[in-house]
């Protein structure tokens, strides 16, 4: 038996290879899939099913690609409705892979369709759970992301997942391993651990959501409490899981196309495309084309695509570093950005050197800001997360999230100065790049973010531990 856990740091997704006896189960693929069918194919196996956790949100799984590539079947768990072939399982229905089976095991509150697969070895002795987000390592599922479809509130949602941790999960062995669909930085959950892979009987002394004393009604309240806003691209994603999504090949063949300095502009103007600039933040702030938007391939790219752009219909197109162009295209097309329409030929050296408008950000060091900033009451813009703002932040800075950065558009300065920064320094020049795609350019940026302004003997606020707040 092989289990291979596929984990995908920028989506913080965990899909899964199983191999028995030559048969062989994908759980929650990736849009591209030809990793998995070389893998295959290199063992000498057959991909024999594709099995779906639930309807993501958070990325577009590679399930429709998969079963048209291999024959292979779609299994989703009950309620599931793709308008697509697929097995619809009951509960406790097994599938035999090789010498092994795998059950599934409904466990709503996550979404309705939600569904755990439990892995019974050669022996028939429960091995592992693949839970995908109904349990994550150190929390739950958030219970609000299907709560318009199922047309139930997050708590009838919330009150679904504890009956199915209680009754389907936690009476399983505490040597029984937990494979999550997601791990710490997704916006699944609000807890999660940095591990990806644990035992159900750690989990049951960690995780808070586990107690073995909670009561419905304390889950409940605790599950639901301080969840954010789930970002705008989520039901689009689902949409996209549930009906089907272009082929990753179209899609790269459309937008990996090379387009001059002026094929590009003309294209731009005509398609009313999002100008996209994934290089890194340092070249950006040093030269860019104006009104584009930065959001860099070293950093959070696919989450903050989703949280910023929103609409995975906007055409988009982009300049990236070279050799980056099927890199960038395939990350856009993870979480649904299917509309991108071609890359700049030579990148931006070669629409500098066209003699093409060309714009920059002013930047300052941690300590050309202390010296600039020390005294004196200059607005300071901190885009980092509340939580992150209220643990400990500048004196006198205000907090402006870049998630939520249009909210706050109103408090910009129009005629001041005013200094942006983030964490270290990725953040604030994508804020800054959205300010000035709207026509303000009076500000500042500060690089190397609060970590370094901390260091160069800034006055910050004293510490608050976040999990006491």
């Amino acid at each position: 038996m092989i289990i291979e856990q596929i984990y995908t740091g920028c989506l913080a997704q965990g899909a899964y290879y199983i191999e028995s006896n030559g048969e062989v189960a994908i759980i929650d693929p990736l849009r591209e899939v030809m990793p998995y069918i070389e893998r295959a194919k290199k063992n000498k196996a057959e991909i024999k099913y594709i099995f779906e956790t639930h309807f993501h949100a958070d990325f577009v799984s590679g399930h429709v690609t998969l079963a048209k590539e291999t024959g292979a079947p779609i299994v989703y768990g009950p309620n599931a409705n793709p308008s697509f072939k697929a097995i619809i399982a009951k509960n406790g229905q097994e599938f035999q892979l090789g010498d092994i089976t795998i059950k599934a095991l409904h466990t709503p509150g996550h979404t309705m369709e939600s569904t755990t697969y439990l892995l019974k070895d050669e022996t028939g002795k429960d091995h592992a759970i693949f839970s995908g987000d109904t349990l994550f390592l150190g929390d739950v599922g958030r219970p609000d992301l299907a709560q318009k479809a199922a047309d139930m509130t997050k708590e009838d949602l919330a009150g679904l997942l504890y009956d199915s941790l209680r009754n389907k999960i936690m009476p399983l062995a505490d040597e029984v391993i937990v494979y999550p669909a997601h791990g710490a930085g997704s916006a699944c959950g609000k807890n999660m651990m940095k591990e990806t892979v644990d035992t159900l009987g750690n989990q049951k002394q960690m995780n808070y959501a586990l107690r073995a004393n909670m009561t419905r009604e304390e889950f409940i309240n605790e599950v639901t409490d301080g969840l954010l806003p789930p970002p705008k691209y989520f039901p689009l994603n689902v949409k996209m899981n549930k009906e089907g999504y272009e082929d990753i090949d179209d899609v790269l063949k459309r937008g990996m196309a090379s387009l001059t300095p002026d094929a590009f502009e003309l294209a731009a103007n005509e398609t009313n495309s999002l100008v996209l600039d994934v290089r890194h933040q340092d070249e950006f702030v040093k030269g860019h084309i104006p009104r584009s938007i930065f959001i860099g391939l070293n950093g959070d790219f696919a989450p903050w695509v989703g949280a910023l752009i929103a609409d995975v219909k906007q055409p988009i197109l982009l300049v990236t570093p070279k050799g980056k162009e099927k890199e960038t295209v395939t990350r856009l097309s993870r979480v649904g950005f299917d509309n991108t329409l071609g890359v700049l030929k030579g990148g931006f050296e070669a629409w500098k050197n066209a003699g093409k408008d060309v714009d920059t950000i002013i930047a300052l060091t941690a300590k050309e800001a202390k010296d600039t900033l020390e005294g004196k009451h200059m607005p300071i813009f901190d885009v980092r997360k509340v939580s992150e703002y209220n643990a400990e932040h500048l004196v006198d800075a205000h907090n402006a999230p870049l998630d939520i950065l249009n909210d706050h558009l109103a408090e910009f300065p129009k005629d001041e100065t005013f200094y942006l920064h983030c964490a270290g320094g990725y953040r604030s020049v994508i804020a800054a790049s959205i300010l000035k795609s709207r026509g303000i350019h009076n500000l500042v940026d500060i690089a190397g973010g609060f970590a370094e302004m901390k260091k160069s003997g800034m006055e910050v606020t004293n510490y608050i531990c976040p999990t006491t707040q």
